[in-house]
């Protein structure tokens, strides 16, 4: 008894760094894998698509926050754990594969832009 009166603070330190290993491993195991980043990312094709439908060429940031919207809404719990820097990353990947499928496909074209066929 007298040792743990007499090492208090060597076990508030061994609770303290358990705690922090807790944390951190809690942490890494609510992150995405590789398939609900794959989910996301083709996601984020039709979002980028929605967007530039709703809301037209020439407003990039706009449109940047309401797929990020859209990103939340539809994945709460990936939302608290992917950066924005990631998600503008993944958004800038969609986009241009939006921008291919624009140039490639007169249907899809015809959808965003609204073109007559």
């Amino acid at each position: 008894m007298n040792w743990f009166i007499e090492n208090w603070f060597l076990i508030v330190v061994l609770v303290a760094g358990l705690c922090c290993v807790g944390v951190f491993i809690y942490n890494f195991a609510k992150k995405p894998t590789q398939e609900q980043i794959n989910t996301i990312k083709e996601w984020l094709l039709y979002a980028c698509i929605e967007a530039e439908k709703e809301l037209g060429g020439g407003t990039g940031q706009l449109k940047l926050r309401y797929v990020w919207d859209l990103f939340i809404s539809r994945f709460p719990a990936a939302a608290k754990v992917v950066t924005f820097e990631m998600f503008s990353a993944w958004v800038d990947a969609a986009l241009e594969e939006m921008r291919t499928l624009l140039t490639q496909n007169k249907a899809i074209r015809e959808v965003v832009k609204g073109e007559d066929k």
